[in-house]
């Protein structure tokens, strides 16, 4: 009963008498809930026809189920994934990942880029992840006000999501709402990170092309060399080359060129491109976007994009399955109280943190391997 119980979220709990046999417990009404899931049944099928038919309202509609993080709504989504997912033709799109330190003009440049791919008759989809508050989880959402040329184009969407702390720059199921609007028919979509700097490097497993932005006297060369975000990158852009700041960002450029040139390219295809840009410079955005566009000609010949894509999805497949076995370990019974008992030993100096965490899979896991002896 009590498994039973905790499989169906509260919503759909209504209180019944106790029964007899086991009295405190909440029996739940499965007719409620059967109805419950009917219903988001047949929502995620209404989302994904009008989704696919290229709606922007089902299109958000659709983001907002992905990133619920109710149960019943955990399942819908997939559904709709599952319905929208062969409709998909993914050999006419591109994901952009952008990333760069706060202040280096990310929101600007993606405006400026995604007016001149909407020029070239593209499709264009902003997935913009903001930081989230530690302390009451909000976040401002406030990048579609810094794009506001970009907002009123009809060939672009733009949405916001909150990175509710998950590290790497990216928001929980920003991969799903990728998959959403390449479903809709948006042929490039751009993931702006929230940008610390070196440590967004997860984006990279989750985008085709990787694009740093670097403000100019950023470092020299030895801080580009750094193992980590700058290693990953496709292309590197040195912004606010304009004024008094032209030399240093060329300069800046210069010094990154030199750096990247001692590092292994990512791909045997593609060296990594070093450029720079100004928001004044008309000519930026279309010099960047030819980048993107000869990477994805260079990348594709070769086979590269289509080898990179199936290595992601082996990674993500195993980020997924490893949140998915952290989450069922965690409502495992008499887990919490384990954990706690371990953990007291630790901190008191009994035995090392590594010991008490192979403890606990080693309890969980016993069971398992005496049963199939």
């Amino acid at each position: 009963d009590a498994r039973r119980r905790h499989a169906v979220p509260p919503r759909f709990l209504r209180s019944l008498p106790a029964s007899p046999r086991s009295p405190g417990l909440v029996r739940f009404a499965p007719c409620s809930a059967m109805a419950a899931a009917r219903s988001l049944s047949a929502t995620a099928q209404t989302l994904a026809t009008a989704l696919v038919a290229g709606e922007r309202r089902a299109l958000s509609k659709a983001i907002t189920l992905v990133e619920s993080t109710q149960p019943a709504s955990r399942e819908a989504a997939d559904e709709l994934l599952s319905l929208v997912l062969p409709q998909r033709d993914a050999s006419r799109c591109l994901r952009l990942g952008i990333s760069g330190p706060p202040g280096t003009g990310k929101s600007t440049l993606i405006e400026s880029l995604g007016l001149e791919l909407a020029s070239r008759r593209h499709r264009l989809a902003v997935l913009a992840v903001d930081p989230s508050s530690h302390r009451s989880g909000g976040s401002v959402l406030g990048d579609k006000t810094r794009m506001p040329q970009l907002s009123a184009n009809p060939a672009a969407f733009i949405r916001p999501s909150p990175a509710q702390g998950v590290l790497g720059g990216v928001a929980r199921r920003t991969e799903d709402v990728a998959l959403l609007c390449e479903s809709g028919g948006y042929d490039r979509v751009v993931v702006e990170t929230v940008g610390v700097g070196q440590s967004e490097v997860v984006v990279a497993g989750l985008v085709d092309m990787f694009v740093l932005l670097v403000p100019p006297g950023a470092g020299d060369g030895l801080q580009g060399i750094k193992r980590g975000i700058m290693e990953l990158a496709d292309l590197v852009v040195v912004t606010k080359c304009d004024g008094a700041l032209k030399p240093v960002a060329k300069a800046a450029a210069q010094d990154i060129r030199a750096a990247l040139s001692v590092l292994r390219p990512r791909d045997a295809a593609w060296a990594p491109r070093v450029i720079t840009s100004s928001m004044h410079d008309p000519g930026s955005a279309a010099a960047v976007a030819d980048v993107i566009e000869e990477f994805r000609a260079t990348m594709g010949r070769a086979g590269a994009l289509r080898a990179r894509r199936a290595e992601q999805a082996v990674s993500r497949v195993w980020e997924h399955a490893r949140a998915d076995v952290l989450h069922r370990l965690g409502g495992m019974p008499g887990v919490q109280a384990l954990i706690g008992e371990l953990a007291a030993s630790a901190a008191a100096g009994s035995m090392p943190y590594s010991r008490a965490g192979s403890l606990v899979g080693a309890a969980v896991l016993a069971p398992d391997a005496d049963a199939a002896a």
